[in-house]
């Protein structure tokens, strides 16, 4: 594919973005993407491996190799076409996948790979500018009815495949607007929310009905979890107004940090901070919110949720931002002997890091310090820590190496474990031991239940992950679901 002797002739090209200063005053994406001529180069360097591992590696199968010569060709029409046919949303996965895709390129084995997600991002750009992103109105309609409950990326692309094979889609959402974490967990700098909403009015010209502000079922009391809902509806109503039910919802109950002092004032969950800004962007107005202004903040969590506390913090203009990792920092570079082409082990540094923040690693949280008086908590002004080391799988405490750091905000980012309990509870859905839906992947009857017609894909089957995975689990589902109502599907899996 390709150039027969690209790789070999051309290097690797990032995408660019806007200097520091600049995009830190404002909340709009950075990323240059890159030009046409950058993106033939990208696409010249594809090297006709044979076997595409980078296949493989993508969790939705993009068919990586045969866009990458249509862009190197400069069809961007029919490179837009292949991408469509195996991925609901690029203009999502281009922006914030990690791409195992391209640790999985051949190339990689021994020099840098190609670019796929900037020459993916290239092309759902191209395609949007171009008009040829349009709503796929099905010729038959076959008078099922499918409740999707959930509207992340799972949600929406188990609803648009659904819609296209025919049936009538009802998309519930408990918040106000559709996206999910995309909408209300991703920061806007990273993706920006109108690629959201021109879906969903693609989605509405292809039939999907959205009902917003509805709960299903109910949260249980105590729960951290926002909820923005104006009604509810029950489980059973469900049950009995479809012919199918597919839960896509997320998974939502974020881990905590049980140490002395976690009653103080300033301890928040990174899902009760990121949402907050995102809601002031889109609009509206948000009594209290958790600022960072001339804060000394300390996130508590080295993954991607806590990288994104750390760009919102830096906007906000924190006087300082430390970010806490439980396990050693890996190394710089990966024995790509050992692991190509799986998902490689090595120090990441996010865009957001560059931005401003001090990185801790191997550091654990004793306890949260702040002020009392008359006996009650007041608010956080540090944290005591200790040095960790692993020692055959376990946490061990180096003597004499804690100490106090200052902190005004502790944001937690620690992962989330599970769904909302209560929502599969309210089905019966059986449970597997993470709490999440138990549901198999097998090619027949996939992603369905214990519960006859209701079925499970996204975060609530498989926990925590990655946007791709989730439109992965959407599609798949879908197609489940077609088969259970028709008995047959000709959806792709």
């Amino acid at each position: 594919m390709g150039k027969i002797t690209g790789f070999m002739e051309f290097e690797r090209v990032e995408e660019g973005y806007r200097p520091i200063p600049e995009r830190l005053k404002n909340y709009k994406e950075f990323v240059i993407g890159l030009s046409n001529e950058q993106a033939k180069v990208q696409g010249a360097r594809c090297m006709d491996c044979g076997t595409p591992f980078c296949n493989s590696g993508c969790p939705v199968n993009n068919i990586i190799p045969d866009f990458n010569d249509l862009v190197f060709r400069q069809d961007w029409e029919n490179a837009w076409t292949v991408l469509d046919s195996t991925n609901n949303f690029p203009e999502f996965t281009g922006r914030i996948c990690p791409a195992p895709c391209e640790e999985a390129c051949t190339l990689n084995v021994n020099d840098d790979p190609v670019g796929i997600k900037s020459i993916e991002h290239a092309i759902i750009d191209r395609a949007w500018e171009s008009g040829w992103v349009q709503p796929r109105v099905p010729k038959i309609k076959t008078g099922k009815k499918v409740a999707v409950v959930g509207s992340g990326p799972a949600g929406m692309a188990a609803a648009q495949q659904l819609a296209r094979a025919g049936h009538d889609v009802t998309l519930f959402e408990k918040n106000d607007r559709i996206g999910g974490l995309l909408r209300y967990g991703i920061p806007d700098f990273k993706m920006e929310k109108f690629h959201i909403d021109r879906r969903v009015e693609q989605m509405k010209g292809e039939g999907v009905v959205f009902r917003t502000g509805v709960m299903v079922g109910e949260l249980p009391k105590g729960s951290k979890v926002i909820n923005w809902a104006k009604e509810t509806i029950s489980p059973k109503a469900l049950q009995e107004q479809f012919d199918a039910v597919l839960l896509t919802g997320g998974a939502e109950q974020s881990r905590d940090l049980p140490v002395p002092g976690r009653d103080l004032e300033g301890i928040y969950f990174a899902m009760e901070f990121l949402p907050q800004q995102n809601r002031l962007n889109a609009g509206d107005k948000v009594k209290g919110q958790l600022r960072a202004d001339g804060k000394h903040v300390i996130v508590i969590g080295g993954g991607d949720t806590g990288s994104d506390c750390v760009g919102t913090s830096n906007r906000h203009g924190a006087a300082s931002v430390t970010q806490f990792e439980l396990m050693p920092q890996p190394p710089e570079h990966e024995n790509k002997p050992l692991t190509w082409p799986y998902w490689p082990y090595k120090l990441r540094t996010s865009s957001s890091h560059e931005e401003g923040c001090e990185r801790e690693f191997a550091i654990a949280t004793k306890e949260f310090l702040g002020d009392v008086k008359d006996g009650k908590s007041g608010k956080v002004t540090g944290l005591k820590t200790v040095r960790v080391e692993w020692k055959d799988g376990k946490m061990i405490e180096v003597p004499g190496s804690e100490q106090v750091l200052k902190a005004d905000l502790v944001l937690l980012a620690m992962g989330f474990v599970s769904p909302v309990a209560t929502i599969l509870e309210g089905f019966g859905v059986e449970k597997d031991a993470r709490g999440n839906a138990k549901a198999s992947t097998e090619f027949i009857g996939g992603y369905a239940t214990n519960v006859p017609k209701i079925f499970a894909a996204g975060d609530m089957r498989r926990g925590q992950s990655l946007v791709v995975w989730a439109i992965r689990e959407g599609r798949q589902a879908a197609r489940s679901v077609d088969e259970f109502l028709m008995g047959f599907s000709d959806l792709p899996r």
